[in-house]
């Protein structure tokens, strides 16, 4: 079977990372480009980055990016861990400006949901299925029966008084030099918190510390499943050049 390309861009707080992918099977078909996010992380400064990276493939299709930002309707209306001035930015016109295609935007964890849910560890679940990315911040993705529910921001959920990734972040661990022993009771009770209010089926962990989760995940305490995310570090690039090829674009 012949392959269906696609292409996406992950914009995250330090490095931006894009690749062509093979959408057939949710997998990048080229070895991903990585350039280091520009600080100040400003829109004119990401979408330059972003279109260099797209000239790097020499892609001229619809392509996908995604913000760690609420997008809705490819305007960005929150910034986390980018610069403020991304908020009431029409990402969409910008980065279709700056690389001459159609693009769609999605808030970057909801885009690694999506490729989750299509290829990896929520692959035929029903039900409620939540991933987290656990880095700079939290992210978070909400399925119910397959269907994303966008821009849920569980990251920031309120946790014994305070906003739950400043402690259970991936961030917090590596700032606090923190062991796995020491950090994985802060990510249960976030965990416990978050399924009182949801009652999920299955929660998928992404974010780079997914590529250690036999460290970790051995020692939360929650009664709800939880795995590690297939795509690890691609899920973003994958799951926007969906949307993208899906026809999520303007």
């Amino acid at each position: 079977m012949a392959k269906t390309p696609g292409f996406g861009v992950d914009v995250g707080g330090s490095a931006t990372k894009g690749a062509t992918v093979d959408l057939r099977l949710g997998s990048l078909d080229e070895e991903r480009v990585r350039i280091h996010t520009p600080q100040p992380a400003t829109p004119e400064a990401v979408a330059k980055v972003v279109a260099t990276i797209t000239r790097e493939f020499g892609w001229h299709g619809p392509m996908g990016v995604t913000l760690p930002c609420v997008v809705k309707e490819g305007v960005a209306f929150t910034a986390a861990n980018v610069d403020r001035s991304w908020i009431g930015t029409d990402a969409a016109a910008l980065f279709s400006e700056h690389c001459r295609v159609p693009v769609a935007v999605l808030n970057d964890a909801d885009a690694a949901g999506l490729a989750e849910m299509r290829f990896g560890a929520g692959r035929d679940r029903n039900g409620v299925v939540v991933l987290l990315t656990f880095g700079t911040g939290i992210g978070s993705a909400l399925f119910l029966d397959g269907e994303l529910v966008p821009n849920t921001e569980l990251g920031h959920l309120q946790v014994d008084g305070a906003d739950a990734e400043h402690r259970a972040a991936a961030s917090a661990k590596d700032s606090e030099s923190l062991s796995w022993g020491d950090w994985a009771p802060r990510v249960s009770r976030y965990l416990q918190v978050l399924e009182n209010l949801l009652w999920p089926d299955l929660i998928i962990v992404g974010g780079g510390v997914s590529k250690k989760a036999e460290r970790w995940l051995p020692l939360l305490e929650c009664r709800t499943t939880v795995v590690a995310a297939a795509l690890r570090n691609d899920a973003g690039i994958v799951g926007t050049a969906v949307a993208a090829a899906e026809g999520r674009v303007r």
